[in-house]
């Protein structure tokens, strides 16, 4: 894949990232907890799709982009291994809230999703910043 689409996808998937995460701040005042979860997990989710764009990978299975996220980004110590047990919990906590019947996300539980997202995101930003303007000096040199 072309690094100008990489780059293209990146910033698309981030700024994504960004606003699914203003929908999940706006679901959690509206009261639906477990639905402020979800966005709140999917914001993370985009974070993670625009650092692994990057690389042009590419899965249809939430679990294999965050192993793969996991591998490359948090055991080379790309990002701290806190940015994994965040993961890993709004991950968990989606799930439950999607799929098991009676579960109710609580709202301090959500309002902790919400602020988990906002790490997340706030953590992989200045890294795609970096990651995007060395690819378009490497454009430029061209």
């Amino acid at each position: 894949m072309d690094k100008g689409i990489n780059l293209d996808l990146s910033k698309y998937r981030f700024e994504r990232a960004k606003t699914t995460l203003d929908t999940a701040k706006n679901i959690f005042d509206y009261g639906d907890t477990n639905a402020s979860a979800n966005r709140s997990y999917y914001a993370v989710f985009y974070a993670m799709l625009a650092v692994t764009s990057l690389d042009g990978f590419e899965a249809s299975k939430h679990s294999s982009v965050i192993s793969y996220f996991n591998r490359n980004y948090v055991k080379t110590k790309i990002f701290s291994g806190s940015i994994s047990d965040m993961i890993r919990t709004a991950f968990r906590m989606r799930t439950n809230a999607d799929y098991e019947d009676f579960y109710k996300v609580s709202p301090d539980r959500a309002k902790i999703m919400i602020e988990y997202a906002e790490k997340v995101i706030n953590m992989i930003q200045p890294y795609l910043e970096k990651c995007w303007e060395e690819i378009k000096n490497s454009k430029e040199v061209i």
